[in-house]
């Protein structure tokens, strides 16, 4: 088996490795937010503008998925036949550990559209 030095070697390298391992996993943990998009009047388009990803007509809820609850900066473009598009830029809070818990603390955003002439 292993003699004096090289067990000493042998266990620094399993603790060593042991320790990476843990580190690596817990600065890779999910984390969630939700935000709640609302206008005025309702029924806009809230495309995100990082991807064009449409997220749906408001009123709307949307998570997003972070890591170790860094908050993540987004921009959103809001369009509705009849109004002036806006374009609006907010930080989404990914506290959350789960999707539940974050369904159920939605960050408000309201815009209200102003009507073309």
């Amino acid at each position: 088996m292993f003699t004096g030095s090289k067990k000493f070697i042998w266990l620094a390298y399993l603790l060593a490795g042991t320790a990476v391992l843990q580190l690596t996993a817990c600065g890779s943990s999910k984390t969630y937010g939700d935000v709640k998009f609302m206008t005025i009047p309702p029924g806009a388009q809230v495309v995100n503008l990082r991807d064009d990803a449409n997220l749906g007509m408001t009123p709307v809820q949307v998570t997003w998925e972070g890591k170790d609850g860094k908050p993540e900066y987004v921009t959103v473009e809001l369009t509705k036949k009849g109004y002036k598009n806006d374009i609006t830029s907010f930080w989404v809070n990914t506290r959350h550990k789960t999707r539940e818990a974050a369904a159920g603390e939605p960050q408000p955003v309201t815009v209200e559209l102003q009507k073309r002439k």
